[in-house]
């Protein structure tokens, strides 16, 4: 409910409207991560850093990683000098990647609490360090650019568009981490790719009309031509001049035809 709720919130208190549009296509994005929610299978439980450990160091996990982390340093120096001002999608996207390092630290953490209420030695382990250090540069990293989106474009488009893609890079990670896709049934599969095509119209309404004035009052007036139709005279008589300036000389009389 964060979409609707940042939406209302940020209309009311700060003064930011949502156009009809905007509101459709927070309900459309809300459905969509909904869906695909409903549909992503279990995850495989992991209850020891070794296994954690095993996870990490596949080959899969570790090629997504490093598209992630190519994605992050692309976005960060490049794009978000040049673009970060203007398109809202840039310091949201950063957020959104960092934000699959920050969910996986977290995973692997909630392990090494447990282990060390446990009397496991978690603290003598590398793995346990490294995770609190990625989770904390990832949080950081991410309010550092979701402060930033907020200070430049109007929140009611920021939390609907970060929601999206953050659900969305999360539930891929989980999936790529855990293998999850492997049990997954056609109906999972169908679901899952429909909530994900729905998430993308949702985006597409956010970001493509959030300057149409559209509303509920306003709704037959923008649909309604403005345009007059041509007036038709049914005249008998009726005179028409024959412009032939563009063959003739200037000095040469024009043409006038009579119909009766």
């Amino acid at each position: 409910f964060c979409v609707p709720s940042s939406a209302v919130l940020s209309s009311y208190l700060l003064g930011e409207r949502l156009n009809l549009l905007g509101k459709l296509g927070c309900l459309l994005s809300l459905v969509g991560s909904t869906v695909m929610v409903i549909h992503a299978p279990e995850d495989e439980e992991v209850t020891t850093l070794e296994e954690m450990t095993s996870k990490l160091k596949e080959p899969g996990f570790l090629a997504y990683a490093a598209i992630l982390l190519a994605l992050c340093f692309l976005l960060i120096f490049y794009l978000a000098p040049r673009y970060g001002q203007s398109n809202i999608l840039v310091y949201l996207t950063i957020c959104s990647v960092i934000g699959a390092f920050s969910v996986s630290s977290v995973k692997g953490l909630g392990i090494a609490i447990k282990g060390f209420f446990a009397g496991q030695p978690v603290l003598q382990q590398p793995l346990t360090w490294i995770l609190v250090i990625t989770l904390v540069a990832s949080i950081t990293t991410q309010i550092n650019y979701l402060n930033k989106s907020l200070d430049i474009f109007n929140t009611s488009l920021v939390f609907p568009i970060y929601y999206v893609l953050f659900t969305t890079i999360v539930i891929t990670t989980s999936i790529i981490l855990f293998k999850e896709w492997v049990t997954m049934t056609v109906v999972d599969i169908i679901g899952t790719v429909c909530g994900f095509l729905t998430i993308i119209l949702g985006v597409f309404l956010l970001h493509a009309f959030k300057d149409v004035d559209v509303s509920l009052g306003n709704l037959p007036q923008v649909l309604q031509n403005e345009q007059p139709a041509p007036v038709t005279r049914d005249d008998k008589n009726i005179l028409i001049e024959v412009d032939n300036s563009s063959i003739a000389p200037e000095d040469k009389p024009k043409v006038f035809m009579l119909y009766t």
